[in-house]
């Protein structure tokens, strides 16, 4: 039996502040409805600008407009039934436009609402990961690198 291929999973989040709030969903998960920024995976053939900005409008209806990057983080999590996973997370802030009326939300996402870091600071049990909370606390101390500090080299197409 050949063994599992281990490979980490590359997620991006965006961080969304509007007057001392922060844009997050609710979403179904396996632990049932939990908080997070708006957040998902890299899909192949893209950046991570490029993910982050679909992500969110995916999650939220909002456009979102990079302008800095909060931190990379890596999040190991353990599952009795098979091998643990790992994530790579990349968490963006920036400017959030108004949402598009005609968008529809991904299928597990509930709803969006906005919440202050003291409201979700209160909830941690609701928070999807403990990264939701320690981006906010990142982004609120002021963690910023600019957007080209993580490189994005393309190969074109084999001759």
């Amino acid at each position: 039996m050949k063994p599992e291929t281990w490979l980490p999973h590359v997620s991006v989040a965006a961080i969304v502040e509007r007057d001392g709030r922060f844009l997050l969903v609710e979403e179904h998960t396996a632990a049932g409805l939990r908080l997070n920024q708006p957040a998902g995976h890299l899909e192949a053939g893209e950046t991570l600008l490029e993910a982050v900005i679909r992500e969110t409008l995916e999650e939220t209806g909002h456009p979102f407009a990079p302008e800095a990057l909060v931190g990379m983080y890596m999040a190991h999590f353990e599952r009795p039934d098979r091998a643990g996973i790992t994530y790579l997370r990349f968490t963006y802030c920036g400017a959030g436009g108004e949402p598009d009326p005609a968008s529809s939300l991904d299928p597990d996402i509930v709803r969006t609402l906005w919440m202050s870091a003291e409201e979700l600071r209160a909830c941690p049990e609701r928070h999807r990961t403990p990264l939701v909370m320690r981006c906010i606390d990142d982004y609120l101390a002021g963690r910023r690198f600019p957007l080209d500090f993580v490189h994005t080299h393309s190969v074109g197409p084999k001759r």
